[in-house]
């Protein structure tokens, strides 16, 4: 399987022309921690938001891991809230 996402991502990334290097385990830690403190379809969309907020501050990999790290801080915050208090 992980050899079918590397080449996936290849692929994708040729096909629209993008020359990044990006932490993918970083990236899929943030859609897990979104999917299970928020919503399994916020994962996804999640992704989306961290490419179009790292595009907005210049692109590259550090705002990349800047966006997720923040997204995924959020997703605890909310996760947080949202679990009931212990006794």
């Amino acid at each position: 399987m992980e050899r079918t996402l590397e080449d996936w991502i290849a692929e994708v990334k040729a096909d629209l022309g993008i020359d990044l290097d990006v932490d993918v385990r970083e990236l899929l830690d943030v859609a897990r921690v979104v999917a299970h403190g928020v919503a399994r379809p916020a994962a996804p969309l999640t992704a989306f938001l961290i490419g179009y907020a790292a595009a907005q501050r210049g692109g590259g990999p550090e705002a990349v891991a800047e966006a997720s790290r923040r997204a995924a801080a959020l997703a605890e915050r909310r996760a947080a809230a949202a679990a009931p208090e212990e006794p």
